[in-house]
């Protein structure tokens, strides 16, 4: 856990991380998939110093969930098919809407 947490988010990690690790990952993704969903919650409740655009405007962690487990999904949102493909370089992302940023990085539509 990053240092700063308070036992709520220890005890938020703890669950996530068993829950993942039930789910089939490894231990190793699990504590990633823990860290990064309490890193979120964190910066969206402004218990960190610094936070992304993504962390604190997106959904929360449980709205995406739930949204994620019904049918229809809709898969990533265009921010993050935006910040994916501006990490890998994407020509003309400015331009593209969320169909065309799934095409351009190979994302199922």
């Amino acid at each position: 856990m990053p240092a700063g947490s308070n036992s709520k988010r220890e005890r938020q990690y703890e669950h996530i991380k068993k829950s993942a690790e039930d789910r089939g990952e490894s231990t190793g993704r699990a504590k990633e998939i823990a860290a990064r969903t309490v890193n979120k919650e964190r910066a969206r409740s402004g218990e960190s110093r610094t936070a992304s655009r993504t962390s604190t405007k997106d959904m929360s962690s449980g709205e995406r969930g739930g949204r994620r487990s019904g049918k229809g999904s809709q898969g990533p949102t265009y921010d993050q098919l935006y910040e994916e493909a501006r990490r890998k370089g994407v020509k003309g992302r400015s331009d593209m809407n969320k169909s065309q940023l799934q095409r351009a990085l190979g994302n199922k539509s």
